[in-house]
């Protein structure tokens, strides 16, 4: 009987020991565990992935530029991680946005348009430590210099002529001074300007149906125009036939124009009239296309009455 009392208070405080032993064991990770969450959340070890930089602030203030790929240490509370820098390419939109924005043309005339600049960071002293809040600053300036360039084109240009005003604007963010005698973007923040593209550009709604409007009314112009050298060539050739025959008819009959000038004019006159008569309604209208030159109107002789020259009576007659 004792012996079985021994062997069951034995177990017991075998499975007391083991339960104590696995609390323990369990709290130690967590402790463990939380410190090492506490120590990544306060980067107090951090890790440098490649083409990335840091910023970091030691003990003595000093800005120093941390470069090296792995994991690193720092000391907690006295030093600081100021900024994380990616040394690859990077997009920066204008307006700091995909979306398009509105500018005014050269004309005051609204136009939507986006674009987007790539650039590479290769200069972190200037990047991260001679700048305050570098991407803001670089942002603020990139807008301006676009609106720049794009407000001082006409609206024509900016939709017709993309790919100039697109090299335009490269060439000045790149080699441009921000101001005269200044520096340009890449020396200020120690960037490479790698791309720009416009995105898009496009006319706003109401000024779209305006312009869809006009081109109509081109079109109709147009046509206009051709129905009209249409019917001016028409004319020049009936009038060269006309001048063709009457030239083969005062051949055939042998008379020239100096013999009866009248009489032919007043028949080519006529001809002309009858080549282009129209009758409508009863409304005769005499159509005249070639102003080029004044037609002669010639019009028979007037004829002259004559006065009556009295008779003379023979007196012989008369006293008869």
């Amino acid at each position: 009987m004792n012996q079985v009392l021994q062997s069951s208070l034995l177990h017991r405080a075998r499975l007391r020991n083991l339960l104590k032993k696995a609390v323990l064991a369990l709290v130690a990770v967590v402790l463990l565990y939380g410190g090492m969450a506490m120590i990544y959340a306060t980067k107090t070890i951090y890790k440098i992935r490649k083409n990335y930089a840091v910023i970091l602030e030691t003990l003595s203030g000093e800005r120093i530029a941390v470069t090296e790929v792995g994991w690193h240490m720092r000391l907690p509370i006295f030093t600081r991680l100021e900024l994380e820098v990616p040394l690859m390419n990077q997009e920066l939109h204008l307006g700091n946005s995909s979306e398009p924005q509105r500018i005014m043309s050269k004309g005051n005339v609204a136009l939507w348009t986006s674009a987007m600049l790539t650039f590479r960071i290769h200069d972190l002293n200037r990047w991260g430590i001679e700048n305050r809040s570098p991407q803001t600053l670089l942002q603020t300036e990139f807008d301006g210099i676009v609106k720049d360039v794009m407000q001082s084109e006409s609206i024509n240009a900016l939709i017709s002529d993309r790919v100039r005003i697109k090299e335009q604007i490269f060439r000045t963010l790149k080699d441009r001074p921000i101001n005269d005698g200044g520096l340009t973007l890449g020396q200020k923040y120690g960037i490479e300007i790698i791309s720009f593209v416009l995105r898009d550009t496009r006319y706003g709604e109401k000024l779209a149906e305006a312009s869809e409007e006009k081109k109509r009314r081109e079109l109709l112009a147009e046509a206009d125009n051709y129905a009209a050298d249409q019917e001016a060539s028409q004319t020049r050739k009936l009038y060269a036939a006309y001048t063709e025959s009457i030239r083969q008819m005062r051949h055939s009959l042998g008379i020239s124009s100096n013999n009866e000038p009248y009489l032919l004019d007043f028949l080519n006159q006529q001809k002309w009239a009858a080549a282009y008569q129209k009758n409508q309604q009863g409304q005769n209208t005499f159509v005249l296309n070639n102003t080029s030159s004044t037609v002669p109107v010639t019009l028979p002789s007037p004829v002259v009455n004559h006065p009556q020259v009295p008779v003379k009576r023979d007196d012989t007659n008369t006293k008869n």
